[in-house]
């Protein structure tokens, strides 16, 4: 049956929401990720008060055309503020070589500009990274609350990269696994 041969009381019907049920207990939840790797990222802003930066492995492609990303943001995470309330961020997409950025921007309590030599400005405000592999300035075009985090739909404005990688090649991949780093190399190929 298609949706023009249903009675509109069954159209309704098959919309309405469906109850969620109980959900999957905290530490069950963390421990199905603990096992899933991700890419790291550092996420920079300004909100014309002080620069701020973050480490996250939410960072995900969206869309080619227009070019989209996503990231999420916990409300506790220092930076949150200055970052849900930026008009632009720039995201650094990390491969091992840039350890000590991902270092930086997860320890907490630290002023991750205080080294002048490892990060600059770009014409447009946004602190940056200097020598990562590769950044991307974004135009924040959308945020939803998630639970006690933000989501943040981004669309890319403008890029660097500076160590590139071809494709097939497995490059020096940088990626938080099981709470802690872990470089992927050739000896990690499987195909």
């Amino acid at each position: 049956m298609t949706e023009a041969d249903s009675s509109p009381s069954q159209r309704a019907d098959s919309s309405a929401p469906r109850p969620i049920g109980a959900s999957l207990p905290a530490d069950d939840f963390k421990a199905l990720f603990r096992g899933h790797p991700g890419g790291v990222a550092v996420i920079t802003a300004d909100d014309g008060t002080r620069p701020v930066a973050l480490t996250a492995t939410s960072v995900a492609s969206v869309n080619a055309d227009p070019p989209l990303l996503l990231f999420s943001i916990s409300s506790q995470s220092s930076s949150a503020p200055v970052i849900s309330a930026a008009k632009t961020v720039v995201v650094h997409l990390l491969d091992a070589d840039d350890i000590d950025v991902a270092r930086l921007g997860s320890t907490s309590g630290v002023d991750r500009f205080a080294d002048t030599s490892t990060w600059s400005r770009l014409v447009t405000g946004e602190p940056v990274y200097n020598g990562v592999r590769a950044w991307v300035r974004c135009a924040v075009v959308d945020r939803t609350d998630a639970a006690g985090s933000t989501v943040v739909i981004a669309q890319a404005l403008q890029s660097s990269i500076s160590r590139d990688v071809e494709a097939g090649e497995h490059g020096n991949a940088l990626v938080y696994h099981n709470r802690t780093w872990h470089r992927l190399d050739e000896g990690s190929r499987l195909g």
